[in-house]
Protein backbone atom coordinates (compact mmCIF):
# COMPACT_ATOMS: atom_id res chain seq x y z
CA UNK A 1 0.00 0.00 0.00
CA UNK A 2 2.73 2.73 0.65
CA UNK A 3 4.50 1.49 -2.19
CA UNK A 4 1.20 2.15 -4.35
CA UNK A 5 0.93 5.63 -2.91
CA UNK A 6 4.81 6.57 -3.17
CA UNK A 7 3.82 8.75 -5.78
CA UNK A 8 1.39 10.86 -4.71
CA UNK A 9 4.09 12.53 -1.70
CA UNK A 10 5.33 14.91 -4.60
CA UNK A 11 2.26 16.06 -6.45
CA UNK A 12 1.18 16.80 -2.70
CA UNK A 13 3.83 18.80 -2.38
CA UNK A 14 3.63 20.06 -5.88
CA UNK A 15 0.27 21.34 -5.07
CA UNK A 16 0.97 22.92 -1.82
CA UNK A 17 3.48 25.03 -3.37
CA UNK A 18 1.39 26.15 -6.10
CA UNK A 19 -1.16 27.57 -3.77
CA UNK A 20 1.23 29.48 -1.50
CA UNK A 21 2.57 30.95 -4.77
CA UNK A 22 -0.91 31.82 -5.56
CA UNK A 23 -1.66 33.35 -1.76
CA UNK A 24 1.61 35.46 -2.24
CA UNK A 25 0.88 36.90 -5.66
CA UNK A 26 -2.88 37.46 -4.33
CA UNK A 27 -0.93 39.54 -0.83
CA UNK A 28 1.23 41.32 -2.89
CA UNK A 29 -1.79 42.39 -5.41
CA UNK A 30 -3.33 43.39 -2.28
CA UNK A 31 -1.07 45.34 -1.36
CA UNK A 32 -0.15 46.95 -4.52
CA UNK A 33 -3.34 48.61 -4.47
CA UNK A 34 -3.63 52.01 -4.17
CA UNK A 35 -5.30 53.30 -0.87
CA UNK A 36 -8.37 56.23 -1.10
CA UNK A 37 -9.95 57.58 1.91
CA UNK A 38 -13.57 59.00 1.06
CA UNK A 39 -14.83 62.09 3.76
CA UNK A 40 -18.34 62.62 3.75
CA UNK A 41 -19.24 66.03 4.64
CA UNK A 42 -22.52 66.04 4.52
CA UNK A 43 -25.67 68.37 6.16
CA UNK A 44 -24.35 71.19 8.62
CA UNK A 45 -20.63 72.60 8.79
CA UNK A 46 -19.84 72.51 12.50
CA UNK A 47 -17.07 72.72 14.95
CA UNK A 48 -16.65 68.46 15.03
CA UNK A 49 -15.95 67.91 11.07
CA UNK A 50 -12.70 70.07 11.58
CA UNK A 51 -11.00 67.28 13.77
CA UNK A 52 -12.53 64.58 12.45
CA UNK A 53 -11.04 65.60 9.20
CA UNK A 54 -7.39 66.33 10.45
CA UNK A 55 -7.67 63.21 12.10
CA UNK A 56 -8.17 61.27 8.18
CA UNK A 57 -5.50 62.71 6.80
CA UNK A 58 -3.02 62.14 9.32
CA UNK A 59 -4.37 58.43 8.91
CA UNK A 60 -3.76 58.89 4.75
CA UNK A 61 -0.46 60.08 5.85
CA UNK A 62 0.77 57.53 7.93
CA UNK A 63 -0.69 54.54 5.36
CA UNK A 64 0.17 56.70 2.36
CA UNK A 65 -2.40 56.42 0.73
CA UNK A 66 -3.13 57.52 -2.70
CA UNK A 67 -6.25 60.40 -2.11
CA UNK A 68 -7.85 61.88 0.50
CA UNK A 69 -11.77 62.19 -1.49
CA UNK A 70 -14.33 64.75 0.27
CA UNK A 71 -17.95 63.66 -0.98
CA UNK A 72 -19.53 67.37 -0.41
CA UNK A 73 -23.13 68.07 0.03
CA UNK A 74 -23.73 70.96 1.88
CA UNK A 75 -25.42 74.27 2.26
CA UNK A 76 -22.67 75.44 4.79
CA UNK A 77 -22.44 76.21 8.36
CA UNK A 78 -20.13 77.66 10.80
CA UNK A 79 -17.10 80.18 9.58
CA UNK A 80 -14.53 79.50 11.19
CA UNK A 81 -15.21 75.24 11.31
CA UNK A 82 -14.82 75.58 7.36
CA UNK A 83 -11.69 78.05 7.99
CA UNK A 84 -10.03 75.01 10.03
CA UNK A 85 -10.51 72.61 7.35
CA UNK A 86 -9.60 74.65 4.82
CA UNK A 87 -6.12 75.20 6.61
CA UNK A 88 -5.83 71.55 7.20
CA UNK A 89 -6.31 70.86 3.63
CA UNK A 90 -3.99 73.20 2.49
CA UNK A 91 -1.10 72.01 4.71
CA UNK A 92 -1.78 68.06 4.23
CA UNK A 93 0.84 66.28 2.24
CA UNK A 94 -1.37 64.03 1.09
CA UNK A 95 -3.17 64.26 -2.50
CA UNK A 96 -7.08 65.82 -1.78
CA UNK A 97 -10.14 66.06 -4.53
CA UNK A 98 -13.20 67.80 -3.34
CA UNK A 99 -15.77 65.99 -5.07
CA UNK A 100 -19.42 68.45 -4.98
CA UNK A 101 -22.43 65.67 -4.84
CA UNK A 102 -24.18 67.60 -5.42
CA UNK A 103 -23.66 70.92 -4.12
CA UNK A 104 -20.88 72.85 -2.16
CA UNK A 105 -22.57 76.51 -0.84
CA UNK A 106 -21.05 78.85 1.34
CA UNK A 107 -18.64 77.17 4.07
CA UNK A 108 -18.74 73.53 1.88
CA UNK A 109 -17.81 76.16 -1.40
CA UNK A 110 -14.37 77.17 0.62
CA UNK A 111 -13.64 73.89 1.68
CA UNK A 112 -13.75 72.55 -1.70
CA UNK A 113 -11.91 75.25 -2.96
CA UNK A 114 -9.23 74.10 -0.36
CA UNK A 115 -9.12 70.48 -2.18
CA UNK A 116 -6.16 70.44 -5.04
CA UNK A 117 -8.80 69.26 -7.61
CA UNK A 118 -12.78 69.53 -7.82
CA UNK A 119 -15.05 67.22 -9.29
CA UNK A 120 -18.63 67.96 -9.79
CA UNK A 121 -21.35 66.07 -10.93
CA UNK A 122 -24.58 66.61 -13.19
CA UNK A 123 -26.89 69.44 -11.42
CA UNK A 124 -24.61 70.57 -8.87
CA UNK A 125 -23.53 74.10 -7.76
CA UNK A 126 -21.24 75.97 -6.22
CA UNK A 127 -20.98 79.71 -4.13
CA UNK A 128 -24.03 81.79 -2.31
CA UNK A 129 -20.79 82.53 0.25
CA UNK A 130 -21.61 85.60 1.92
CA UNK A 131 -21.03 85.40 5.50
CA UNK A 132 -24.35 86.49 7.34
CA UNK A 133 -25.62 85.96 10.79
CA UNK A 134 -28.64 84.44 12.36
CA UNK A 135 -31.72 86.54 13.32
CA UNK A 136 -34.31 85.78 15.91
CA UNK A 137 -35.81 82.18 15.84
CA UNK A 138 -38.31 82.19 12.52
CA UNK A 139 -36.54 85.18 11.44
CA UNK A 140 -34.66 85.34 8.65
CA UNK A 141 -30.98 85.72 8.72
CA UNK A 142 -28.89 89.11 8.16
CA UNK A 143 -25.89 89.90 6.00
CA UNK A 144 -23.14 90.52 8.92
CA UNK A 145 -21.21 93.68 9.03
CA UNK A 146 -18.12 95.17 5.92
CA UNK A 147 -15.44 93.87 8.37
CA UNK A 148 -16.60 90.08 8.22
CA UNK A 149 -17.70 90.02 4.34
CA UNK A 150 -14.25 91.66 3.59
CA UNK A 151 -12.32 88.98 5.78
CA UNK A 152 -13.98 86.18 4.23
CA UNK A 153 -13.79 87.71 0.63
CA UNK A 154 -10.16 87.51 1.13
CA UNK A 155 -9.86 84.41 2.42
CA UNK A 156 -12.05 82.79 -0.64
CA UNK A 157 -9.67 84.43 -2.75
CA UNK A 158 -6.32 83.91 -0.76
CA UNK A 159 -7.69 79.82 -0.98
CA UNK A 160 -8.49 80.24 -4.93
CA UNK A 161 -4.89 81.74 -5.35
CA UNK A 162 -3.25 78.80 -3.08
CA UNK A 163 -4.43 76.18 -5.53
CA UNK A 164 -4.11 78.60 -8.69
CA UNK A 165 -8.13 78.89 -9.71
CA UNK A 166 -9.59 82.18 -10.60
CA UNK A 167 -9.30 84.62 -7.58
CA UNK A 168 -11.52 87.13 -8.84
CA UNK A 169 -14.37 83.98 -9.05
CA UNK A 170 -14.08 82.84 -5.36
CA UNK A 171 -14.40 86.78 -4.27
CA UNK A 172 -17.66 86.77 -6.17
CA UNK A 173 -18.86 84.32 -4.27
CA UNK A 174 -18.73 86.20 -0.91
CA UNK A 175 -19.25 89.85 -2.21
CA UNK A 176 -21.86 91.17 -3.78
CA UNK A 177 -20.20 94.18 -4.91
CA UNK A 178 -17.76 92.14 -7.31
CA UNK A 179 -18.46 92.38 -10.85
CA UNK A 180 -17.38 89.90 -13.86
CA UNK A 181 -18.19 91.27 -17.38
CA UNK A 182 -19.89 88.04 -19.08
CA UNK A 183 -19.86 86.35 -15.34
CA UNK A 184 -22.02 88.47 -12.64
CA UNK A 185 -23.28 91.74 -12.75
CA UNK A 186 -22.50 93.80 -8.87
CA UNK A 187 -25.14 93.37 -6.48
CA UNK A 188 -25.62 89.81 -7.05
CA UNK A 189 -23.82 86.97 -5.72
CA UNK A 190 -22.07 84.21 -7.31
CA UNK A 191 -23.38 80.51 -7.58
CA UNK A 192 -22.11 78.51 -10.36
CA UNK A 193 -23.67 75.36 -11.97
CA UNK A 194 -21.78 72.22 -13.05
CA UNK A 195 -21.53 74.23 -16.92
CA UNK A 196 -20.21 77.27 -14.99
CA UNK A 197 -17.66 76.00 -12.85
CA UNK A 198 -16.09 73.82 -15.46
CA UNK A 199 -15.91 76.60 -18.11
CA UNK A 200 -14.57 79.20 -15.53
CA UNK A 201 -12.04 76.44 -14.49
CA UNK A 202 -12.87 76.40 -10.98
CA UNK A 203 -13.75 72.80 -10.94
CA UNK A 204 -11.39 70.28 -12.77
CA UNK A 205 -13.76 67.24 -14.50
CA UNK A 206 -17.18 66.05 -14.18
CA UNK A 207 -17.98 62.81 -12.22
CA UNK A 208 -21.72 61.57 -11.27
CA UNK A 209 -20.11 58.97 -8.76
CA UNK A 210 -17.32 58.35 -6.69
CA UNK A 211 -16.57 55.18 -8.95
CA UNK A 212 -16.74 57.91 -11.78
CA UNK A 213 -13.77 59.97 -9.92
CA UNK A 214 -11.55 57.07 -9.34
CA UNK A 215 -11.57 56.30 -12.74
CA UNK A 216 -10.63 59.99 -13.81
CA UNK A 217 -7.89 60.14 -11.97
CA UNK A 218 -6.96 56.67 -12.71
CA UNK A 219 -7.31 54.93 -9.61
CA UNK A 220 -10.45 52.43 -10.76
CA UNK A 221 -10.09 49.50 -8.51
CA UNK A 222 -8.67 51.56 -5.60
CA UNK A 223 -8.99 50.11 -2.06
CA UNK A 224 -12.00 52.54 -0.87
CA UNK A 225 -12.16 53.39 2.95
CA UNK A 226 -14.65 54.80 4.15
CA UNK A 227 -14.69 56.92 7.18
CA UNK A 228 -17.03 58.39 9.91
CA UNK A 229 -16.56 60.18 12.81
CA UNK A 230 -15.91 58.17 15.85
CA UNK A 231 -17.73 58.35 19.04
CA UNK A 232 -15.45 61.02 20.47
CA UNK A 233 -16.26 63.44 17.74
CA UNK A 234 -19.35 62.59 17.77
CA UNK A 235 -19.88 63.81 21.39
CA UNK A 236 -17.55 67.00 21.03
CA UNK A 237 -19.69 68.27 18.06
CA UNK A 238 -22.98 67.78 20.19
CA UNK A 239 -21.01 69.57 23.02
CA UNK A 240 -20.24 72.51 20.44
CA UNK A 241 -23.77 72.74 18.95
CA UNK A 242 -25.07 75.91 19.94
CA UNK A 243 -28.32 74.80 21.92
CA UNK A 244 -26.20 71.91 23.60
CA UNK A 245 -24.00 74.35 24.58
CA UNK A 246 -25.99 77.03 25.97
CA UNK A 247 -28.48 74.61 27.86
CA UNK A 248 -25.02 73.70 29.68
CA UNK A 249 -24.15 77.20 30.26
CA UNK A 250 -27.35 77.83 31.87
CA UNK A 251 -27.05 74.54 33.97
CA UNK A 252 -23.37 75.34 35.09
CA UNK A 253 -24.45 79.29 36.16
CA UNK A 254 -27.54 77.63 37.78
CA UNK A 255 -26.00 75.26 39.75
CA UNK A 256 -22.93 77.64 41.24
CA UNK A 257 -25.73 80.26 41.94
CA UNK A 258 -27.58 77.17 44.05
CA UNK A 259 -24.98 75.95 45.41
CA UNK A 260 -23.78 79.17 47.38
CA UNK A 261 -26.97 79.56 48.78
CA UNK A 262 -26.93 75.83 50.31
CA UNK A 263 -24.83 74.62 52.86
CA UNK A 264 -21.37 72.56 52.13
CA UNK A 265 -21.05 70.97 48.57
CA UNK A 266 -23.78 68.82 46.83
CA UNK A 267 -25.60 67.76 43.99
CA UNK A 268 -26.39 71.11 42.18
CA UNK A 269 -22.92 72.36 43.10
CA UNK A 270 -21.89 69.44 41.17
CA UNK A 271 -24.06 69.46 38.17
CA UNK A 272 -22.67 72.94 37.97
CA UNK A 273 -19.03 71.93 37.52
CA UNK A 274 -19.42 69.11 35.17
CA UNK A 275 -21.75 71.10 32.57
CA UNK A 276 -18.73 73.88 33.00
CA UNK A 277 -16.24 71.24 32.10
CA UNK A 278 -18.58 69.62 29.39
CA UNK A 279 -18.88 73.15 27.89
CA UNK A 280 -15.05 74.49 28.00
CA UNK A 281 -13.54 70.84 27.31
CA UNK A 282 -15.54 70.36 24.23
CA UNK A 283 -14.42 73.64 23.15
CA UNK A 284 -10.63 72.92 23.80
CA UNK A 285 -11.01 69.91 21.70
CA UNK A 286 -12.25 71.98 18.68
CA UNK A 287 -9.36 74.06 19.37
CA UNK A 288 -11.91 77.60 20.49
CA UNK A 289 -10.89 77.56 24.18
CA UNK A 290 -7.50 78.16 24.82
CA UNK A 291 -5.42 78.64 27.93
CA UNK A 292 -6.07 82.87 27.93
CA UNK A 293 -9.96 81.34 27.94
CA UNK A 294 -9.60 78.98 30.99
CA UNK A 295 -7.23 81.67 33.02
CA UNK A 296 -10.26 84.11 32.64
CA UNK A 297 -13.44 81.63 33.59
CA UNK A 298 -10.63 80.57 36.45
CA UNK A 299 -10.27 84.57 37.37
CA UNK A 300 -13.74 85.57 37.67
CA UNK A 301 -14.66 82.10 39.41
CA UNK A 302 -12.28 83.05 42.11
CA UNK A 303 -13.38 86.87 42.27
CA UNK A 304 -16.61 85.92 42.55
CA UNK A 305 -15.71 83.81 45.46
CA UNK A 306 -13.73 85.83 47.00
CA UNK A 307 -16.68 88.31 46.87
CA UNK A 308 -19.03 86.00 48.51
CA UNK A 309 -17.19 84.46 51.25
CA UNK A 310 -14.74 87.15 52.04
CA UNK A 311 -15.91 90.66 51.28
CA UNK A 312 -19.42 91.60 52.25
CA UNK A 313 -21.92 93.07 49.86
CA UNK A 314 -21.09 93.47 46.00
CA UNK A 315 -18.58 95.89 45.02
CA UNK A 316 -15.60 96.21 42.41
CA UNK A 317 -14.35 92.72 42.71
CA UNK A 318 -17.69 90.83 42.29
CA UNK A 319 -18.20 93.01 38.90
CA UNK A 320 -15.09 92.26 37.47
CA UNK A 321 -15.33 88.23 38.43
CA UNK A 322 -19.07 88.89 36.33
CA UNK A 323 -17.19 90.50 33.36
CA UNK A 324 -14.22 87.96 33.37
CA UNK A 325 -16.42 84.88 33.60
CA UNK A 326 -18.85 86.29 30.75
CA UNK A 327 -15.45 87.20 28.24
CA UNK A 328 -14.09 83.93 29.25
CA UNK A 329 -17.07 81.69 28.11
CA UNK A 330 -17.93 83.35 25.10
CA UNK A 331 -14.76 83.81 24.01
CA UNK A 332 -14.36 79.97 24.08
CA UNK A 333 -17.44 79.87 22.20
CA UNK A 334 -15.72 81.45 18.59
CA UNK A 335 -12.58 80.35 16.69
CA UNK A 336 -10.38 81.14 13.83
CA UNK A 337 -12.47 83.63 11.32
CA UNK A 338 -14.82 85.11 14.33
CA UNK A 339 -15.35 88.88 13.41
CA UNK A 340 -16.83 91.61 15.60
CA UNK A 341 -20.64 89.84 14.80
CA UNK A 342 -19.75 86.38 15.85
CA UNK A 343 -18.10 87.62 19.38
CA UNK A 344 -21.59 90.03 20.17
CA UNK A 345 -23.55 86.78 19.12
CA UNK A 346 -21.01 84.76 21.53
CA UNK A 347 -21.66 87.06 23.88
CA UNK A 348 -25.30 87.23 23.47
CA UNK A 349 -25.56 84.00 24.35
CA UNK A 350 -23.81 83.91 27.89
CA UNK A 351 -25.77 86.60 28.43
CA UNK A 352 -29.25 84.93 28.07
CA UNK A 353 -27.79 81.65 29.70
CA UNK A 354 -27.16 83.74 32.48
CA UNK A 355 -30.32 85.34 32.44
CA UNK A 356 -32.33 81.98 32.21
CA UNK A 357 -29.85 80.62 35.15
CA UNK A 358 -30.97 83.90 37.27
CA UNK A 359 -34.65 83.80 37.38
CA UNK A 360 -34.53 80.01 37.70
CA UNK A 361 -32.96 80.36 40.67
CA UNK A 362 -34.85 82.34 41.95
CA UNK A 363 -37.52 80.30 41.15
CA UNK A 364 -36.13 77.31 42.34
CA UNK A 365 -35.08 79.24 45.65
CA UNK A 366 -38.73 81.01 46.19
CA UNK A 367 -40.05 76.85 46.12
CA UNK A 368 -37.02 74.54 47.36
CA UNK A 369 -37.97 75.59 51.23
CA UNK A 370 -41.54 74.53 50.80
CA UNK A 371 -40.27 71.41 50.16
CA UNK A 372 -39.21 68.85 53.27
CA UNK A 373 -36.62 67.59 51.64
CA UNK A 374 -35.70 71.35 50.42
CA UNK A 375 -35.59 72.68 53.59
CA UNK A 376 -32.86 70.25 54.67
CA UNK A 377 -30.73 72.23 51.80
CA UNK A 378 -31.46 75.68 52.36
CA UNK A 379 -29.52 78.08 54.41
CA UNK A 380 -31.77 80.05 56.38
CA UNK A 381 -31.43 83.62 56.65
CA UNK A 382 -33.30 84.62 59.60
CA UNK A 383 -35.18 83.44 63.07
CA UNK A 384 -38.65 83.41 64.16
CA UNK A 385 -39.66 84.52 66.92
CA UNK A 386 -41.01 81.59 68.19
CA UNK A 387 -37.20 79.91 67.40
CA UNK A 388 -35.90 82.60 70.46
CA UNK A 389 -35.70 85.76 68.65
CA UNK A 390 -37.51 88.71 67.66
CA UNK A 391 -36.50 92.25 67.16
CA UNK A 392 -39.01 93.53 69.97
CA UNK A 393 -41.16 91.58 72.38
CA UNK A 394 -45.31 92.79 72.08
CA UNK A 395 -45.59 94.05 75.20
CA UNK A 396 -42.99 95.99 74.91
CA UNK A 397 -44.09 97.64 71.83
CA UNK A 398 -47.36 98.42 73.23
CA UNK A 399 -45.44 100.58 75.89
CA UNK A 400 -44.61 103.30 73.49
CA UNK A 401 -46.00 106.93 74.70
CA UNK A 402 -46.97 105.30 78.25
CA UNK A 403 -46.43 107.34 80.72
CA UNK A 404 -45.17 105.57 84.55
CA UNK A 405 -42.88 106.44 87.61
CA UNK A 406 -39.31 105.47 88.14
CA UNK A 407 -39.16 103.44 90.74
CA UNK A 408 -35.18 103.69 90.81
CA UNK A 409 -32.62 106.62 89.97
CA UNK A 410 -31.79 106.05 86.44
CA UNK A 411 -28.13 106.80 85.69
CA UNK A 412 -29.02 106.21 82.96
CA UNK A 413 -30.52 102.48 83.29
CA UNK A 414 -33.11 101.55 86.01
CA UNK A 415 -36.46 100.50 86.85
CA UNK A 416 -39.53 101.98 86.44
CA UNK A 417 -43.09 101.24 86.75
CA UNK A 418 -45.06 101.06 84.03
CA UNK A 419 -48.96 100.14 83.36
CA UNK A 420 -48.02 98.83 86.80
CA UNK A 421 -45.44 96.45 86.22
CA UNK A 422 -41.71 96.65 87.03
CA UNK A 423 -39.44 96.82 83.67
CA UNK A 424 -36.08 97.68 82.84
CA UNK A 425 -35.56 100.98 81.14
CA UNK A 426 -32.73 103.47 79.88
CA UNK A 427 -33.41 107.40 80.62
CA UNK A 428 -32.65 109.32 77.76
CA UNK A 429 -30.05 112.59 77.76
CA UNK A 430 -30.39 112.95 81.63
CA UNK A 431 -30.12 111.21 84.75
CA UNK A 432 -34.03 110.88 86.47
CA UNK A 433 -34.45 110.42 90.09
CA UNK A 434 -36.67 107.74 91.95
CA UNK A 435 -39.93 108.53 91.54
CA UNK A 436 -39.98 111.54 89.02
CA UNK A 437 -42.60 111.36 86.07
CA UNK A 438 -41.44 109.64 82.98
CA UNK A 439 -42.63 108.42 79.71
CA UNK A 440 -41.52 106.03 77.01
CA UNK A 441 -40.01 107.15 73.63
CA UNK A 442 -38.83 104.62 72.00
CA UNK A 443 -38.74 100.62 72.04
CA UNK A 444 -35.35 99.49 70.71
CA UNK A 445 -35.18 95.69 70.46
CA UNK A 446 -35.81 94.46 73.81
CA UNK A 447 -34.52 98.12 75.51
CA UNK A 448 -37.09 100.81 76.42
CA UNK A 449 -36.13 103.87 76.36
CA UNK A 450 -38.02 107.00 78.82
CA UNK A 451 -37.34 110.22 79.33
CA UNK A 452 -38.90 112.82 81.77
CA UNK A 453 -42.47 113.49 82.07
CA UNK A 454 -43.58 117.06 82.08
CA UNK A 455 -47.24 117.77 82.49
CA UNK A 456 -48.18 120.68 81.63
CA UNK A 457 -50.42 122.80 84.51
Amino acid sequence: MPRALSWFRPLAIAGLAALAVVGIEHARAAQARPIVYVVPVKGIIDLGLAPFLERVLAQAERDSAAVVILDINTFGGRVDAAVAMRDALLASRVRTIAFINRRAISAGALISLAAERIAIADGGTIGAAMPVQGGAPGAEASPVDEKSVSYVRKEFRATADARGRPPLVAEAMVDADVEISGVIEKGKLLTLTTEEALTLKVADFRANSLDAVLQQIGLAGAEVRATSPNWAERVVRLLTHPVVSSILLSVAMLGILIEIRTPGFGLPGALGVVSLILVLGGHWIVELAGWEELLLVAAGLAMLAVEIFVIPGFGVVGAAGVAALLAGLALSLVGAGATLTGVGVAIARVAISAAVAIVTSIMVMHFLPRVPWGRRLMLETELAATQGYASADERDSSRLGRAGQALSPLRPAGFAEIDGERVDVVAEGEMIEAGAPVVVTRVDGNRIVVRRHRTST
